[in-house]
């Protein structure tokens, strides 16, 4: 069997960087308590868009729902809040404390704008529901 010489093309040294970035991102986990850059709790969401309208849901375990603001201006919605901290105890000790507390926020950018008049919203099991129809000059 003859060694040959490989040397990779520009094409495929960018597909190699892109799947190494690709597979170092998706490897860590970011669960609700990590925080961002800025300090600020992120916040994971999903969202499902509809001829008529987006909904949103949001994870927020342990959040009271008057914790929470909730802001539409154009196709931006913004989800803020804050998880209280527990008061410690002078006779408790903690073996363990991995759940974070403070404050969380989360803006995106939807593919067209909405109607805030006409949202919904549902709090329910420590999932936020959102109902945002899209604005009239935007339904096809």
């Amino acid at each position: 069997m003859a060694i040959q010489h490989w040397e990779p093309s520009y094409r495929e040294a960018i597909s190699l960087r892109d799947a190494m970035n690709s597979l170092l991102q998706d490897s860590f986990v970011r669960p609700l308590g990590m925080l961002a850059e800025s300090d600020v709790a992120m916040l994971p969401l999903d969202i499902v868009e509809t001829e008529d309208e987006f909904v949103v849901k949001a994870s927020m375990p342990g959040v009271r729902p008057e914790d929470v603001q909730i802001t539409a201006i154009g196709d931006i919605l913004t989800l803020r809040g804050e998880l209280k901290t527990e008061e410690e105890k002078k006779d408790e000790h903690y073996h363990l404390r991995e759940r974070r507390f403070g404050q969380f926020q989360r803006s995106v950018k939807l593919s067209s704008p909405i109607s805030p008049d006409k949202a919904q919203a549902n709090f329910e099991n420590g999932v936020l529901t959102l109902r945002l129809p899209k604005a009239e000059e935007a339904k096809p």
